[in-house]
């Protein structure tokens, strides 16, 4: 039995479409595409969040195919400011509740502005962390967006 996440409880309370993928979690490798091997889909369908820092705007929120990178000076347009970094990991629990490997865009202690990568909208569904390692949902990008309050845009690299 899969333990339920805020996220899983969220969208189950709402009465969201969606499934949950679990995979063995390997401490070496966290990335999207090792999660994507390890659960037999193509890794541009599986999609990491990405917590930067603006300059003047404050945290932000980028969801990228785990095979891509996200640009910096794309996701600083996006969020109206002259430039971003990424959260340092040290950081990553304290902002958002989640620890690196597990974040979802959903279900973060605060809602931060969130951007989505336009390709999402290829796939009929999407591999996002259920804010946990080794557990994953599949859900329709536009449903994804809404209840994240995201934008779709170009993002990465």
């Amino acid at each position: 039995m899969i333990e339920k996440t805020t996220v899983i409880r969220m969208l189950e309370q709402r009465r969201i479409p969606f499934s949950v993928l679990e995979y063995p979690v390997d401490e070496e490798d966290l990335s999207a595409t090792h999660a994507a091997e390890l659960l037999g889909l193509d890794a541009d369908r599986v999609f990491k969040t990405i917590v930067l820092v603006g300059e003047r705007t404050g945290y932000l929120v980028c969801v990228v195919p785990g095979t891509c990178e996200v640009d910096l000076k794309r996701a600083a347009k996006a969020a109206g400011d002259k430039a971003v970094r990424p959260l340092p990991l040290r950081d990553l629990e304290a902002v958002t509740g989640y620890i690196r490997g597990g974040c979802s865009p959903l279900g973060m202690k605060k809602a931060f502005p969130t951007f989505i990568d336009e390709t999402a909208l290829i796939f009929e569904t999407i591999s996002v962390s259920a804010g946990r390692r080794g557990l994953q949902i599949m859900i329709a990008p536009q449903i994804l967006a809404e209840l994240a309050g995201a934008v779709f845009l170009p993002l990465i690299e």
